[in-house]
């Protein structure tokens, strides 16, 4: 891979990973307070809200390794492994586990008559693009495992 670009790649999952790291550690407890403060009815679901939240911020961070875990086997042409193989799919299983812990999370903030346009629309935005994401990875996944069967095959006719 073109260094450049595998060095912006790795710089754009670095930023992604500190820029949601801080709004975990700092912009996210603010705004549970000062919601808390507005709505003190809703005052109740401030913890669990935050603890679901970084419920799914594991796997995310977890999905952002395996990315750069792959930058790095397409930087050394190890590309084409099961090792690739195996981060496409802990890429696909966490954002499928974001999905399901947000579509857990609306059903419960539902449930306790918390919801507005905006949680309604991120109720459905975040697990919609999850899937997506998901979805990609799964074709990644079963297109390199091709790309490594037809490989294999080949070495072996030869």
């Amino acid at each position: 891979m073109n260094n450049v670009s595998s060095i912006f790649l790795r710089v754009a999952i670095c930023m992604i990973g500190i820029i949601v790291l801080f709004l975990c550690f700092f912009w996210l407890p603010w705004q549970a307070r000062v919601l808390a403060e507005v709505y003190p009815e809703y005052a109740h679901l401030q913890y669990p809200l935050l603890i679901g939240i970084y419920m799914t911020a594991l796997p995310f961070f977890y999905a952002l390794y395996s990315a750069l875990k792959l930058l790095h086997y397409i930087d050394k042409d190890t590309a084409f492994s099961s090792l690739s193989v195996k981060e496409l799919k802990t890429i696909k299983l966490c954002a499928l586990l974001i999905c399901v812990l947000y579509i857990i999370g609306f059903f419960y903030l539902s449930s306790q008559q918390a919801g507005n346009p905006v949680t309604f629309i991120l109720g459905i935005f975040i697990p919609f693009v999850s899937a997506c994401i998901a979805i990609f990875a799964a074709l990644l996944q079963k297109l390199l495992q091709k790309a490594i069967d037809l490989k294999s095959e080949n070495d072996l006719t030869v």
